[in-house]
This record gives structure tokens, C-alpha cells and sequence, in this order.
């Protein structure tokens, strides 16, 4: 089913319609419940939380403007629109829902941009958002429900639209994190939303991807990096086409899983020496204002940018001794030998032999091995290390004052994305 109208309540005209009218057309088991893996990279603190109980140590923004650039203009010389004003330009968001597609679409209204954005009927996590809801959500922008994963749909969707497209910014990413799901969003329908962008015009692409696609042990990861692969090639193959891929480390909230318990007395746990793992963590708006940026700055054409917030890098460790400092008590940490989850993941990939239905399950044990252990920095192929010096910074968030603000305010509404348990 597809439906797009503007959540401003303007009507959108063009030379194909005369007026646009309305148009209609027509996932996993609880497993036994040992450790927890938030869906979206870099949430190795859900699964933290759970550690605790295992350990059996107590715990708790398109403002419309009335003339949208008409779907003629999709003849127009590739690039034209980096000729142009915000507010003749129209970027399509896909992932406009998603925890990072919000702050995105919020940065790119406030630079006067004309955003399109994809929504599905039933948006957030679990569908918990009707349209009512997605429509105020995204207040400024407008909305079109849609099916990324289906590109007959998307393409119907945009064509009853009548406008053209000048950018495509894909904030889309598996909530799941598991086998299936990750191939379906992170490649079938990022690929869905080139293909549907380049039929209406668009010609520059900017995808968010994740800097741990550099050491590739996961599905998620593979299926970001097959499509990194064919969305450069496209650019090779057709001159006057081309993509920014964004790689950010850490986001803020990741990172604060622990907060409310090592503030309600429990330990901080981590994993080793508290060592293993190392970022330089970049709040969301600063994230967002980094992909805005790659709409329209040359010297981020045709380009993979890793990008991470300001300061040094920061080992769990430095984590957990920065709250404990800001809440001025004494450091208590609980270090957690990485072997606990190596036999963990070794006996779920014995039992996916047995019962295949827990291909998942061993995938996102994978995952929580793999956070627990790499770090979110550059990664020098040649020697193997990660490089807190040759990581870029952006931003002016720091991750103390995140903190400082969770401990004042709590983590609600801070979710990343549907937990599967295990």
C-alpha cells in the first residue's frame, strides 16, 4: 500500500497532475533469554544489561514550498541541482523514521531543503507509529508511504508524487540485525532506493553506512559493503552521477546503556581490561549536520568519509570512569572474561546444525561478540590496528555532556531499535 501527501497539508501541483490526488494501492521467535543484542550497530550496552542479570548482579524534522520542482526536471544535466538553491532542490530520505533519519530530515529542513520522505504506514520500532503520528513526526516534510523493500511500489509511489528528485539520502539500516533482514534493508532496499532515485532524476547519493564495515564478520556488514561496492560503480559507469558514503563511529546513546544503573549503585561492565574496544562516539545531530553537509560539498563527492565526534578516542574503561566521576563515586567495575561469549556463540552455532531457525540467534550473539571486541575507528590495512589519530572528527557534542544530560533526564525515548532476546 502507498500514499503520499504532504504533512503540512499543502497540496502539491505539477504539470503531470493538475492536482495530486491520494492514491491507494494494495518477522521471529522469542529464544531463551541469555544475553541481549540491540538491533542497530554500535549497541553493545543492551546486551551489557542483560550481562548484569546473568552475572546475577541486581539491576532498571520539507517545508513545502507550493511549487515543488516538477517531475520535467528530471532531463535536466546531471548535478544541475548543486546549482541551485535549497529550496529548489528535492532530497529523498529514505530511513526518514529510523533513530538517525529524523535528526536528518530535521537538519536538512533547517537548511530550506525540499524533503521527500519514505515512511511506511506503521513506522518505529514494532510499528508502533500510525500515519497520524508519522505525519507530525515529520512536520515540514513531504511524506510518502511507501515500501522500500519493494521497488514496483516505490517507484508508483513517487510517480503519483509528479516531482523529480535531485538527492537521495539513505538513513536505512536493519532492525533485526539478523541474516535475512540484514540482506533485505541494508542491500535490496538501499539498491531500491537508488534505482527508484536515478528513475526520477537524482543524481548524487548519500548513503549512511557504519565504519565497521571495514573488518567485515557479519551479515549486516556484508550487505552494506556489496552495496557500497555497486553504488561507486554506478558512479563509474555514469558520468555526472555521484555518492558520498558516510561511516560513523559510535553514536551517543550507544553508549549509554549503563547510565541509570551504575547511577542506581551498580558496576560498569566491560569486557576484558576495559580495553578491547575504543571510539570516538558522535552524537546524533552532529551526524546529521555531517550527511547535510554531503548534499552540496564538493570535497565530499565520489568519497568514503569515516567520521567520528570531537576529542580522543574513548576506551569502555574511559567510559566508565567519566560516569562514575560526573556522578562522583568511587569507579566499581565488572569485567567480563570475552570468552563467556565465544562459548555462547560457539554452542549457538553448533545448535543452527540442529534447528536453522537459530541462524538468527547465532548472528546476534556475532554481533555482541564483535562490539565487545573491535573498535569503532580507521583501521589501517596494513598493520591491522585501529587509529584513533587517523579517525576524523566532527562536531562540537561532547560525550560527557550526553552523559551529564542522561543523568538529569533518563534515557526515555531513547530507543535504538527492536531487541531481540535470546
Amino acid at each position: 500500500m502507498s500514499l503520499c501527501f504532504s504533512s503540512n497539508l499543502l497540496t502539491l501541483h505539477s504539470p503531470k497532475h493538475q492536482k495530486n490526488s491520494i492514491t491507494l494501492s494494495s518477522e521471529s521467535s522469542q529464544f531463551i533469554k541469555f544475553f541481549r543484542v540491540s538491533s542497530v550497530p554500535y549497541a553493545l550496552p543492551s546486551f551489557r544489561r542483560e550481562l548484569h542479570e546473568l552475572l546475577k548482579v541486581s539491576r532498571k524534522r520539507l517545508k513545502l514550498s507550493a511549487s515543488l520542482v516538477p517531475s520535467e526536471a528530471v532531463e535536466t544535466a546531471p548535478s544541475a541541482f548543486r546549482n541551485k538553491s535549497p529550496k529548489d532542490t528535492n532530497i529523498l530520505v529514505v530511513g526518514s523514521t529510523g533513530y538517525i533519519g529524523k535528526f536528518v530530515v530535521k537538519e536538512l529542513i533547517s537548511r530550506g531543503f525540499n524533503v521527500i520522505a519514505i515512511a511506511r504506514e506503521k513506522s518505529g520500532i514494532r510499528g508502533r507509529n500510525d500515519k497520524e503520528a508519522t505525519l507530525s513526526e515529520l512536520k515540514g516534510t513531504n511524506v510518502c508511504f511507501s515500501d522500500v523493500t519493494n521497488l514496483d511500489v516505490l517507484e508508483k509511489s513517487l510517480d503519483n508524487l509528479g516531482v523529480s528528485v535531485d538527492v537521495v539520502v539513505s538513513c536505512l539500516a536493519s532492525r533485526s540485525g539478523g541474516v535475512r533482514d540484514s540482506w533485505k534493508i541494508d542491500y535490496e532496499a538501499t539498491k531500491n532506493s537508488l534505482v527508484a532515485g536515478k528513475k526520477f532524476g537524482a543524481s548524487h547519493f548519500v548513503l549512511l553506512s557504519a565504519i565497521c564495515v571495514q573488518k567485515p564478520l557479519l551479515e549486516f556488514q556484508r550487505a552494506k559493503l556489496k552495496f557500497e561496492a555497486e553504488l561507486m560503480k554506478e558512479a563509474e559507469e555514469n558520468d555526472g552521477f555521484t555518492y558520498s558514503i558516510v561511516r560513523p563511529t559510535a553514536f551517543f546513546k550507544s553508549l549509554g546503556g549503563q547510565v541509570e544503573l551504575v547511577k542506581d549503585g551498580k558496576p560498569y561492565v566491560m569486557f576484558g581490561d576495559g580495553k578491547l574496544c575504543a571510539c570516538k562516539p558522535i552524537s546524533e545531530p552532529d551526524l546529521a549536520s555531517f550527511i547535510a553537509d554531503c548534499v552540496l560539498s564538493e570535497d565530499k563527492i565520489n568519497k568514503i568519509l569515516p567520521i567520528g565526534g570531537p576529542g580522543k578516542a574513548l576506551t569502555p574503561l574511559e567510559q566508565g570512569e567519566m560516569l562514575f566521576q560526573l556522578l562522583g563515586k568511587e569507579p566499581k567495575f565488572l569485567k567480563v572474561p570475552i570468552g563467556i561469549m565465544d562459548f555462547a556463540i560457539g554452542v549457538l552455532d553448533f545448535l543452527v546444525k540442529i534447528f536453522p531457525s537459530l541462524e538468527d540467534a547465532a548472528e546476534f550473539g556475532k554481533i555482541g561478540r564483535y562490539y565487545a571486541a573491535e573498535s569503532m575507528l580507521i583501521l589501517d590495512p596494513e598493520t591491522g590496528e585501529y587509529s584513533a589519530e587517523k579517525t576524523p572528527s566532527y562536531g562540537n557534542d561532547t560525550l560527557e555532556e550526553f552523559f551529564a544530560r542522561v543523568l538529569r533526564e533518563g534515557m526515555a525515548g531513547q530507543e535504538l531499535g527492536e531487541q531481540t532476546i535470546f
